[in-house]
């Protein structure tokens, strides 16, 4: 059964930092792109971040290049996003996606609130 587990979501002030984890399970996670796409309220699901199979490239959406950073831990199944100097408009449920060519899955997401 694939389970992609997203977790680290928090209460952050503006200017602070967040760490995403999504751990995943149940498919080839070392042969797999992932990504990270978010959901503010009331608002659609946008992309963020994505890392190749072996983390050998990486794509931002502008709107976080150079804030966040996207990485993976293939020896854990894991992937990160590494969120600094955050700001209101990142308020948003994030959630973590994999893609291979046996298929894509979402996470359940975990929400992140930048507010003072």
């Amino acid at each position: 059964q694939v389970q992609l587990v997203e977790s680290g979501g928090d209460l952050v002030q503006p200017g602070g930092s967040l760490r995403l984890s999504c751990a995943a399970s149940g498919f080839s996670f070392s042969r797999s792109t992932m990504r990270w796409y978010r959901q503010p309220p009331g608002k659609e699901r946008g992309f963020l971040a994505s890392i190749t199979s072996t983390g050998g490239s990486t794509n931002y959406a502008d709107s976080v290049k150079g804030r966040f950073t996207i990485s993976r831990d293939n020896s854990k199944n894991t992937v990160y996003l590494q969120m600094n100097s955050l700001k209101p408009e990142d308020t948003a449920v994030y959630y973590c996606k994999a893609w291979n060519p046996g298929g894509s899955w979402w996470g359940q997401g975990t929400q992140v609130t930048v507010s003072s």
